[in-house]
């Protein structure tokens, strides 16, 4: 009698330790994102975000020897992407401070469906029945959050989906870079190049305001919980597959309903946890059929 191959629970229980670190690094940024907005402008936090990214990139790179893995054969590709992820990233920040924090995090949740529409443009992937099928119910979840009206839409809620399409440019050009440069150089690269926008982008006035004593320990939050996250979701994405560790992602949603609720007073808003959820069963659905396709 032959024995059954044990099943890979241990590894899908760590992947699942792993994208629980993740969704309290990306809860902690934006509550910390929020905490020094009274102080700073978006580009400050995210040049001061980048300086505290690039010290512990380059510090971690050197300590195990994958400074070596960084090179400059991409130039272009590493531009554009971290063009991309500025642009997001700000709007993001700029879009915490003016609406609820559950909305902002639903309609970052359209980011890989805005992948699926660009990639036969960028990636030159064939845009198959399945993925234009999720990103129709996907924007009809963003319709649900955001309820487009003359009183709903507002500009927080432009960036924020603005946001992701930013977002959804800096995964295509990382896909990009992945089939030649390690994450090391794609990091190293990402918090440098983010350095010198942020202080083009905020000193263009002559005058970049300094983190007092309060806000330096949030800026150094944001550095920290912003690469943290990105490993925690590599790490989780290589230990299960996406279908596994992409519902536990959402887990975001309601975590981060619950500290608006308890900390801002946020009213938790029931259209906006059903559009999520439409969002994240369109994603869910092109993961699914993705899979399935290459088993």
């Amino acid at each position: 009698m032959s024995l059954a191959a044990p099943a890979p629970a241990p590894q899908t229980l760590r992947a699942g330790l792993w994208m629980l670190g993740a969704v309290a690094s990306f809860s902690s940024m934006a509550v910390a994102g929020r905490a020094v907005s009274f102080e700073l402008d978006t580009f400050e936090i995210m040049m001061y975000r980048s300086i505290v990214g690039f010290i512990l990139v380059l510090s971690v790179a050197r300590l195990t020897g994958q400074i070596a893995t960084v090179t400059t054969r991409s130039p272009g590709t590493h531009l554009v992407r971290n063009l991309c992820h500025f642009t997001g990233q700000n709007l993001w920040f700029y879009a915490i401070t003016v609406i609820p924090l559950a909305q902002v995090f639903a309609l970052e949740f359209t980011a890989p469906l805005w992948v699926l529409i660009l990639s036969p443009l960028v990636l030159g992937e064939r845009l198959t029945g399945t993925r234009a099928l999720a990103a129709v119910i996907g924007f009809a979840g963003i319709l649900i959050v955001a309820r487009p009206s003359p009183e709903t839409i507002n500009l927080g809620t432009i960036a924020a989906a603005a946001a992701a399409i930013g977002f959804a440019g800096s995964i295509l050009m990382t896909k990009r870079l992945t089939r030649t440069e390690s994450l090391t150089c794609i990091l190293f690269w990402m918090t440098l190049l983010q350095i010198g926008f942020g202080l083009a982008c905020a000193g263009y006035d002559g005058d970049i305001a300094l983190p007092s004593l309060t806000s330096a320990p949030w800026l150094v939050l944001i550095g920290c919980a912003g690469l943290l996250a990105h490993f925690c979701l590599t790490t989780a994405l290589s230990l299960a597959p996406a279908t596994l560790v992409t519902p536990v992602d959402f887990l975001r949603l309601p975590v981060i309903a619950i500290v608006g609720l308890l900390v801002y007073g946020e009213a938790v808003d029931v259209f906006v946890l059903v559009g999520a959820a439409v969002i994240f069963g369109a994603n869910y659905l092109n993961l699914w059929r993705e899979t399935r396709k290459s088993v």
